[in-house]
């Protein structure tokens, strides 16, 4: 491919061609071929069509999708997509109501149309994606990139580099300022400014790299600055990647507030286009999920009614996003008794408050389906972290680094570290910082691919709890 900023151009101008096509031609082929509507008369169907063409890259064009994808996840790419097309289904339905002209068309024909779109769209990135990994591990489409930083820096983005070839980024010439802890750090550092100004001189027409990367410490940001005014005569790409091991982060990101920009050190990852996306996976698989175990919940609640008596449901109190309280519903599973105000005392293996029935309902988790409900208010997800007791959550709070991050993103009907084993009894505190680990590794890493992991590993793993 083509190197400098005119190929993104072309690359973004042929993807918005692409989405348009594709809408034309999922319409147009298949009101050629439906029977009955090949040889409809009149202008409604070809400017439904045409309609359908401008606004699948129009609402792309909204939700971000033609921005660079190298280095991100192919289901986030996916997820932005859909994203994008459900925006599309939603307007263009709004209008065919607003204007009362649905009844025009044919509903099977419409449907077909848009998840003909849908798939083409899909099934093209994925195969997009895979040959241009392909191509940058053996050495093609590649961003040379000029490195920039201290030696200890400059060795861990190299690592990293090597460590994941497919992401098309080489390393063409690095510039390893040493100052730190020198006698001279001062007129070091002056150096060093004066290296990369003559480097900026020279570079601003002829270069032999595409983008430039600083790498120091936060602690050096008036280093940075006095590089990256330097370098601004250099019509490439210049980004800083600060030294930041000793600080804990979640997906972080830098955004722009009152003016100034700022690093996001907790940022949740499910905001934007993702949390709608994440919405929609909940509120769509949740509703068939519910369908599907009705019958199920309307037996276990039957067996709990004759079995236990009243009630059927165990409500509690939990946090949930950014540590608002909801309410949670489970099937009870323990005869009546009374706790201490304040205080959640835990089923232990043996505990005579568990009955017959409640007991094969926590080794099969069978007695967590009502929280399907709670997925349908919108207060839990079908994936993320367990919510915990809330003492529990006052005692953990201060003995577990970042234990409250958890409650960056919506709780979980199972989660990253559940299939992992990680699940039942939590008095453990080793056992509850290593599930911690797990939970912030899913609010790190999240894609819709991960989620859609973790559902299928429930199945195959999850659901099955060895302890009480």
């Amino acid at each position: 491919m083509a190197k400098g900023p005119n190929a993104r151009d072309w690359l973004r101008r042929a993807m918005r061609t692409f989405d348009a096509a594709i809408a034309l031609a999922s319409g147009l082929a298949l009101l050629w071929w439906m029977p009955g509507l090949e040889h409809t008369d009149g202008i409604e169907y070809p400017l439904l069509i045409l309609a359908g063409g401008l606004l699948l890259p129009a609402c792309g064009e909204l939700v971000g999708l033609y921005q660079p994808w190298r280095g991100r996840s192919l289901f986030s790419m996916l997820g932005v997509f859909t994203l994008g097309w459900l925006l599309a289904i939603v307007v263009l339905s709004l209008f065919l109501v607003l204007s009362q002209s649905a009844v025009i068309f044919s509903r099977t024909w419409m449907a077909l149309s848009a998840l003909g779109a849908l798939g083409a769209g899909l099934v093209f990135r994925a195969m997009l994606y895979v040959l241009l990994r392909r191509l940058r591990s053996r050495g093609r489409n590649i961003k040379r990139v000029l490195l920039i930083g201290q030696p200890d820096n400059i060795a861990r983005v190299e690592q990293r580099l090597a460590d994941l070839p497919y992401l098309g980024y080489q390393i063409s010439d690095m510039l390893v300022d040493g100052a730190v802890g020198s006698a001279d750090e001062r007129e070091n550092r002056a150096d060093m400014v004066q290296r990369v100004d003559a480097l900026a001189r020279r570079s601003i027409f002829q270069r032999d790299f595409d983008e430039i990367w600083l790498t120091y410490p936060l602690s050096h940001g008036d280093t940075v600055k006095r590089l990256a005014d330097g370098l601004l005569a250099v019509p490439v790409a210049i980004r800083y990647f600060p030294d930041l091991s000793d600080v804990r982060l979640l997906n972080h990101r830098v955004a722009q507030v009152a003016d100034m920009y700022s690093l996001d050190l907790n940022y949740s990852p499910l905001n934007g286009p993702m949390r709608a996306l994440k919405a929609v996976e909940d509120r769509v698989l949740g509703f068939v999920l519910f369908l599907a175990f009705l019958p199920v919940m309307l037996l276990i609640a039957g067996l709990v009614r004759w079995r236990m008596g009243t009630p059927i449901l165990f409500k509690q109190y939990r946090h949930g996003l950014d540590g608002k309280r909801f309410r949670i519903y489970k099937f009870r599973t323990m005869r009546p008794h009374e706790s201490a105000p304040g205080k959640t005392r835990q089923a232990q293996t043996g505990d005579q408050r568990v009955t017959r029935l409640g007991a094969f309902l926590r080794r099969t988790s069978l007695d967590e389906l009502p929280q399907l409900f709670n997925v349908l208010q919108g207060r839990m997800s079908l994936v993320g972290p367990r919510p915990h007791a809330m003492d529990h959550n006052d005692l953990y709070k201060d003995a577990i680094d970042a234990y409250m991050q958890r409650n960056r993103v919506k709780p979980g009907m199972t989660g990253w570290a559940q299939v992992n084993g990680l699940r039942g009894i939590t008095d453990d505190i080793e056992l509850m910082r290593k599930r911690v680990e797990y939970d912030l590794y899913y609010i790190d890493n999240w894609t819709l691919g991960l989620d859609l992991k973790i559902l299928a590993m429930t199945i195959t793993r999850g659901f099955i709890n060895q302890q009480p």
